[in-house]
């Protein structure tokens, strides 16, 4: 288990060569569970 701190930055993901399952539980503050960054790419 990952636990991530409020507010904290963090990416998840898969590799070509490596799958994730990724479960979440979270909380709404002020009707918003979520803040989407900006995408990861290949690089």
């Amino acid at each position: 288990m990952v636990l991530i701190a409020p507010g904290e930055k963090h990416w998840h993901g898969a590799a070509p060569t490596t799958a994730i399952t990724h479960n979440a539980i979270q909380e709404q503050l002020d009707g918003r569970a979520v803040d989407w960054l900006e995408k990861v790419t290949d690089e």
